[in-house]
């Protein structure tokens, strides 16, 4: 199985890499010090196993989770011992290593993660779940109802679109367009690939960001706020480099 290890202490990732070397099928491809590089590496190519801190400055190991679509099995390995219940909330993590690491824990550790290997091979296949979007996928526009006329809107032109009250504001390139609908409903009709929700109150295209900073994205001359929980989802959709 091949493995990464994402750790922002030195000592730590040297401690995890040793006990890997002494397990005869667990290879470690790579190590990280922070969490993005991780994803830019998960982006490239796949991984059987995650060894992962959770406390790491900028972009915590939940964070990190919360960007795998298809997340492999994950270790996290920590020194907070009061994660480990909400820890198992994530299917994908199979086990919770608590700082100093044993090799005798590690081992144990080894054999949830075949355990868990094993019970993935019975899962349904996903492919239905993505055939219900072929027809988004396929569309280009969408008709909206403004003022008892039917307006097409073309997705590429729609930079951002805002909940405001019973209504919702959608801005494009070059006007704005008050609709009569719920954020939830104009949702349903977008393109998952093209938009994105990043704030209870954003929907976004993607392709139009020019810059992002801390806790917010540039669309035009917009500032939209990205909450702390879309902020996981929003890191994996982009083609980071």
């Amino acid at each position: 199985m091949n493995c990464i290890i994402i750790d922002d202490e030195a000592t730590a990732r040297a401690i995890v890499a040793r006990h890997c070397s002494l397990v005869s099928d667990l290879n470690v491809v790579e190590e990280f010090d922070n969490a993005i590089d991780a994803i830019k590496f998960l982006n490239r190519q796949a991984v059987d196993v995650i060894f992962l801190d959770i406390h790491m400055p900028g972009f915590s190991g939940v964070d990190f989770v919360q960007t795998l679509k298809n997340p492999p099995k994950i270790v996290l390995i920590t020194s907070d011992t009061e994660f480990a219940i909400e820890a198992y909330e994530y299917e994908a993590i199979v086990d919770y290593l608590v700082k100093p690491l044993t090799l005798e824990r590690f081992v144990k550790s080894m054999g949830k993660i075949k355990n868990a290997t094993r019970k993935t091979t019975d899962r349904p296949d996903q492919g239905s779940e993505e055939k219900k979007h072929t027809h988004l996928d396929k569309a280009e526009d969408l008709y909206v109802n403004i003022d008892k006329r039917l307006i097409k809107l073309h997705f590429n032109e729609i930079l951002v679109i805002r909940a405001n009250g019973d209504y919702i504001d959608v801005t494009t390139e070059n006007k704005e367009y008050r609709v009569h609908t719920t954020l939830k409903k104009i949702k349903e009709k977008l393109p998952d690939q093209i938009f994105l929700q990043i704030h209870r109150s954003y929907v976004i295209n993607i392709s139009k960001i020019i810059d992002i900073e801390d806790n917010s994205v540039l669309i035009k001359k917009m500032v939209i706020p990205i909450s702390r929980s879309n902020r996981p989802e929003l890191m994996r959709r982009l083609n980071l480099v």
